[in-house]
Parts: structure tokens; sequence; C-alpha cells
């Protein structure tokens, strides 16, 4: 994942910051507890892609 492509991208819900999960490859909002996924190295930032992280993933 780029980083520098880290730095523009938000989450389409809340516009806040995403975090890269490397072992995942997804990007995370722990604000709304979503997790977008990459495939093929591209982010894919739609809330119905998204999935809900559990109470011990936020943290």
């Amino acid at each position: 994942m780029d980083h520098r492509l880290l730095e523009i991208v938000a989450c389409p819900v809340c516009k806040g910051k995403l975090n890269y999960d490397k072992d995942k490859s997804e990007l995370v909002c722990k604000f709304d507890r979503l997790a977008y996924p990459i495939k093929d190295g591209i982010p894919v930032l739609l809330e119905p892609e998204a999935r809900t992280l559990s109470s011990d993933e936020v943290k």
C-alpha cells in the first residue's frame, strides 16, 4: 500500500482517518468500526463492501 495514498484517503462515512492493516489487507476506520478491503492493490471504499469490526478489533 502506497503511504502517500494513505495520507489522502478518508473514510467515506465519517471522512476520518483510515489505518492500514497489512496482515488483513484492509483500511480500518476505528470510529465507525469498519474495515474496507483492498483488492488487487486498490482500496474498495464502499460502505456495503466494508466489514464491521468486533469490539476486540477496535482496540
